[in-house]
């Protein structure tokens, strides 16, 4: 065997023997169930808070693209079918 191969089965099972106890989970280090669920509600948070902000610059670059006639119908739309809706509920 070349001393190539056998540098790469060496690793390879020095990967399989070592690699698998350094692999944990970072709710598992915390201990208890209440402190991994409030990191994952954490994350979940900031991950929400991520995507609000992505959507709210994609409509922010959306109308930016818009022609100004484009987004005065559309106010005027919205305002109308606001006005619609409050004559027919009887206010």
């Amino acid at each position: 065997m070349k001393i190539r191969t056998i540098i790469q089965l060496f690793l390879l099972c020095g990967l399989f023997i070592f690699g698998g106890g350094s692999v944990t989970s970072s709710y598992a280090q915390d201990g208890s169930v209440a402190k991994a669920e409030k990191t994952i509600a954490k994350r979940r948070k900031k991950e929400a808070q991520v995507a609000k902000k992505e959507t709210k610059q994609a409509k922010k670059a959306f109308w930016a693209r818009q022609s100004k006639e484009v987004r005065k119908s559309v106010k005027r739309n919205q305002k109308r079918q606001k006005k619609a809706m409050r004559d027919s509920k009887g206010y």
